[in-house]
Parts: structure tokens; sequence; C-alpha cells
């Protein structure tokens, strides 16, 4: 029986939801956003998100602890996402909220100096837990979390709407979506 622990050590504990949109089902994307709620990891803990949009005008980064976010970059985003992982991207101070959940619809609020960010997953499909330990799809980290795969997803930026929509995915034999909330994730890397 193997044990009940986990080989690796960990990374980083907390969410990491998402929403990917398109206007054409996938064929070109025209928004992208990376939510953390980072409840440990070895820079502390703290939220950031990582926005591509035409709302935006490109890629913003927007947290409440700068250290963080630059862990977040150099660790994680840089395999996800490199647009995302660029350093030299000044990270700008918001506050965070979160309104529901995924039993409904849950809605993350990013309130910054000049900006104010909504992000909205709902119309939701059946929960699965994602299993990817390190070496899964060639990536040197491990990734776990439960996905609550939404159907609908919105981004709003300043009270304007992203006109995409997620579209529909499989990972592995479950369906999936590109707008997941991603809880209880915990990245971990092989013990040395």
């Amino acid at each position: 029986m193997p044990p009940p622990v986990d080989p690796n050590n960990v990374l980083m504990t907390g969410e990491n939801s998402f929403i990917r949109l398109s206007p054409d089902g996938g064929k070109t994307m025209t928004d992208r956003i990376s939510h953390w709620r980072v409840l440990w990891c070895p820079a502390g803990s703290g939220h950031a998100l990582f926005i591509q949009s035409k709302l935006t005008d490109g890629v913003r980064l927007y947290s409440d602890n700068i250290a963080v976010a630059r862990w977040l970059q150099s660790t994680i985003e840089s395999l996800l996402y490199p647009a995302f992982a660029d350093l030299k991207m000044p990270v700008r101070y918001a506050e965070f909220a979160r309104v529901g959940g995924a039993h409904s619809s849950a809605s993350e609020q990013v309130s910054g100096d000049e900006d104010e960010i909504f992000l909205t997953w709902y119309d939701f499909l059946e929960p699965f837990v994602l299993n990817a330990p390190p070496g899964f799809n060639g990536r040197p980290l491990g990734v776990f979390s439960t996905f609550f795969p939404a159907r609908r997803a919105q981004i709003t930026v300043n009270g304007e709407h992203a006109p995409g929509e997620p579209w529909l995915e499989m990972r592995g034999d479950r369906q999936a979506s590109t707008a997941c909330l991603a809880w209880s994730e915990t990245w971990v890397k092989p013990r040395p």
C-alpha cells in the first residue's frame, strides 16, 4: 500500500481560478485572466490577478502583496503562461474580495486606484480533482486542485464587459471549460 503522504515538497497552497474568452469557440483568444488567492508560499500570503485583455490594452498585474506576485511570476506563471511572467511588468496595488461560490455563481472583485475589475463564473459543470504530479506534461512542478468548470463567465473592467465566451474542453475524461474556479490548489516540487 502506498504511503498516505505525497512525496513532494509543498510550494504553494491556495486557489488559482482562471478565465479564457473567445469570440469563436477557442480559435482566437481575446481575454485571459489568472486569479490567485495564496494562503501560503515562501513569499507569504496574498492575492494576484494577471489579466490580458483588449479592455486593459495588454497585460496587467494587480496584487496586495508584491512579493507573492513576483514569486508566482518566477515560479509558476513562467510555466503556465510566459506573458504573465515578465518581472519588469509593474505591480498595481489592489484589494480583493469574493462573493458567492460554486453552488450558483462566484465573483471576484479587484479594486485598484484606477481600475475596478469583476470576474464572474456561473452555470457550473460537475467538479473534479486535477491530479498532475511533477513530470506530467513535461512540467517540473506538480499541481493538485479541485476544479469547478463554468459554462459561462464574465470579465468586466471599469464597467465594460469583455465580449467573448469561455469554451468547453476535456481534462482527461472529464468535461471542463476555459473558465474554472480552481480551489484547494497545491503546487509541489520533487524533494531533492
